[in-house]
């Protein structure tokens, strides 16, 4: 299977590429250091067209290929990965609305998606739910055209900023996958509020919130699919796009971490000699070099045979995310090791590698 690029996915490449390095590389210290939402670099994105790359021109995206989706997220990691998760995040709940909404939805929330006018968050999570999505308990219980929302959901992803939310629920007791469906709930609809700001290891750009639903209204138009779809409809876009999205950040911060060790070790002189002279920091390099290919090779290969109709591109997903995840933690703790003390000093962004990495 072949990775020679388009000359459009090269051309994403390389634009994102360049707003990254002029443009979120010189913000991405104080995102992570204070935890601020950075708003100017997912603007500047927005404003090339990269906020709903993949989304159809008819809704005002450039419709950009699932892989140039992955370039991008790759170049993005290796600036801000707050940043980068702020994109996939943001993409995902694009997709949904792609592959469940109907045209009145589509037309109403897609434009301003694309054109960054509104940020989008999914809300999946809860604390009795963990990753398993089945196990939420946010009811959406009927009451005439409308649904009345109760429950609380945790670390949502862009919560702080964003206005369109698609949100777990289940709309029956019988506590079956079958019975859960998403609702499309909107920032400023009464009963619904924001709960605590996470404090985080890593990632302290994602303006990561709870939200509380107290007998929040939603009107029926708002339900997303049908009722008892919501499962496979996080399935199509958290999973099928978002962990590959996902896959793509590890990817970044390896690369990131590979980088920057080559040039430290270039740079870092002892006793006259540079410490890369020595065969310890060969290996480090090297490992490192092999397991930002390797996750390279599996993650494209997972994009690009999705196009396959005998491929489970769920699984695939699932795969490449853990996959790439691991080598990424790997990679930027030798990066930690060639730098030494200077990667664990606030002077240096090996410390804030490792820490978004794990």
């Amino acid at each position: 299977m072949s990775f020679v690029f388009s000359d459009e996915q090269r051309l994403i490449q390389q634009t994102v590429r360049e707003i990254a390095r002029n443009e979120l590389v010189p913000r991405s210290a104080e995102t992570d250091r204070y935890g601020t939402f950075p708003l100017d670099s997912v603007e500047s994105l927005a404003t090339a067209g990269i906020l709903g790359m993949t989304v159809p021109q008819e809704y005002g995206g450039p419709a950009a290929d699932d892989l140039s989706f992955v370039l991008a997220i790759e170049e993005i990691a290796r600036a801000c990965a707050s940043t980068a998760l702020i994109t996939v995040t943001h993409e995902a709940v694009c997709r949904a609305l792609l592959v469940a909404g109907n045209d009145i939805q589509k037309e109403i929330y897609l434009p301003p998606l694309t054109r960054g006018e509104k940020l989008g968050a999914f809300a999946v999570h809860e604390v009795d739910s963990g990753a398993d999505a089945c196990a939420i308990t946010t009811q959406a219980v009927t009451d005439g055209d409308d649904y009345i929302v109760n429950g609380t959901k945790m670390f949502i992803t862009n919560a702080g900023e964003a206005e369109i939310f698609l949100v777990l629920v289940r709309t029956d007791d019988s506590n079956d996958y079958q019975d859960i469906s998403l609702l499309i709930i909107e920032k400023d609809t009464p009963g619904f509020s924001l709960g605590a700001k996470y404090g985080k290891m890593g990632l302290n750009g994602i303006s990561s919130h709870e939200l509380i639903f107290k007998d929040c209204r939603v009107t029926k138009e708002n339900l997303l699919g049908s009722e008892g779809s919501g499962i496979q409809t996080v399935v199509k876009s958290l999973i099928s796009l978002g962990f590959l999205g996902a896959a793509a950040i590890s990817l970044g911060l390896a690369n990131e971490a590979l980088e920057r060790s080559i040039i430290h070790a270039r740079d870092r002189v002892i006793r006259g000699k540079p410490i890369g002279a020595h065969q310890g920091i060969h290996f480090l390099v090297a490992e490192m070099g092999v397991s930002v290919d390797a996750i390279r090779s599996l993650l494209y290969w997972t994009v690009l045979k999705k196009e396959n109709p005998d491929s489970n591109e769920i699984i695939d997903a699932l795969k490449v995310k853990l996959f790439a995840s691991e080598l990424a933690i790997e990679a930027t703790d030798k990066a930690l090791q060639v730098h030494g003390g200077h990667g664990y000093s606030d002077g240096y962004q090996r410390k804030c590698l490792i820490r978004v990495s794990g």
